[in-house]
């Protein structure tokens, strides 16, 4: 019989975490999708204070080094809770494993104590109006001049380009051979002359989604990490840490506790239900351990993402019925509601995903093009 009980020390860590979540929703507000929409400089500090960014980075990159499930306890608590990590988010999560993967030591030593210190907040260059889903279809080009380079192109759908401190951007600097060849990694502080950036409001009315502009955007040669045209692979490692976290799981998660306060738990189909997304919250959070844990094959996140997102859509739905009219009139309940149909496109679309899982983890052959 498997005990999926946690020890006491996790349960201590825990019950830490939620305190600390509850005095952040107290002191900055509660946040719908907080990891991509509660953007606080001061909370990522706070982050920081108790030594929650980088928890499982190596002890000689400046992290602690701890085991990967205590990183998503405390992530499920924050962003369970509607407390606001945007603003460390993507580093902890993405660029700071990245740069210790891939990046040089001057780059190490130069950004990742101050992404552990919750000062810099970052966003990745990555989705293109021409090429979204098709990572190998980006047109973005970086040009070398010396010891230089000359960025020309447009991004779309940039989390936090209007605020962000850096940008890690995947970007073209070479055009010969198959198309998933000279892709490259360039890391582009966003005070860079030749960078426009326009804040895309969407009908939630957010706006950490943005259009970023580079033209003859120059940076030097030394912030390219890895190797110059054969990123693709550092690209897709990356991808692995954005897919299959904890944050795919419980983006709304402080809507479904408000509405399981206001269930009629005498209804025999509302505790049918209730069982259900409860049940769905616990096999997601299974396969997000499995992640962590590396116990899942590669590529699974694939597979990892599609299902927590799909169930998020469920949560929504269920939110929704259960407060009734009141999810209909503009409050942030309605907003975190009509946010529900960026869960399955954000990071890959479903249909992506499961194009992922067939190909690389089930083998399954590719469909002859027509």
């Amino acid at each position: 019989m498997l005990n999926f009980r946690l020890s006491p020390e996790l349960v201590e860590l825990q019950e830490r975490a939620r305190t600390v979540a509850a005095a952040g929703v107290a002191e900055f507000g509660r946040h719908n999708d907080s990891w991509i929409n509660g953007f606080s400089k001061e909370f990522a500090q706070v982050m920081a204070a108790e030594g929650w960014i980088g928890m499982g980075w190596p002890i000689e990159h400046g992290g602690r080094d701890r085991p990967p499930i205590e990183r998503v306890i405390v992530a499920e608590e924050m962003i369970g809770a509607g407390a606001p990590i945007a603003a460390m988010w993507f580093a902890d999560r993405q660029m700071g494993p990245t740069l210790i993967a891939y990046g040089s030591a001057d780059q190490q030593a130069e950004y990742l104590p101050r992404m552990l210190a919750g000062e810099t907040t970052w966003c990745i260059g990555m989705s293109e109006p021409d090429a979204g889903s098709d990572l190998a279809g980006l047109s973005t080009a970086a040009v070398r001049d010396g010891d230089d380079f000359v960025i020309d192109g447009q991004k779309i759908w940039t989390s936090f380009g209007e605020v962000a401190d850096y940008c890690y951007l995947i970007c073209r600097t070479a055009t010969e051979g198959p198309p998933h060849k000279g892709i490259s990694e360039i890391i582009v502080p966003m005070d860079t002359p030749g960078i426009e950036v326009r804040p895309i409001t969407d009908m939630t009315t957010n706006r950490h989604f943005c259009e970023v502009y580079f033209t003859d955007a120059r940076v030097p040669a030394e912030n390219l990490v890895g190797v110059e045209g054969d990123a693709f692979k550092q690209t897709m490692v990356q991808l692995q840490h954005e897919r299959g976290g904890i944050d795919r799981l419980v983006s709304n998660r402080a809507l479904y506790d408000i509405a399981l306060e206001r269930a009629d738990r005498t209804d025999p189909v509302i505790r049918q239900e209730i069982a259900r997304l409860e049940t769905g919250y616990r096999v997601g959070r299974m396969l997000v351990y499995r992640e962590v844990l590396r116990q899942a094959p590669a590529g699974f996140s694939a597979a990892t993402k599609a299902y927590c997102t799909e169930h998020e859509w469920d949560v929504a739905e269920f939110v929704a019925r259960v407060l009734g009219p009141e999810a209909t009139g503009w409050n942030d309940i309605t907003q975190g509601l009509a946010y529900a149909p960026g869960y399955t496109i954000m990071g890959g679309t479903s249909d992506i995903m499961r194009n992922i899982l067939g190909e690389r983890v089930l083998g399954l052959p590719r469909e002859p093009r027509v």
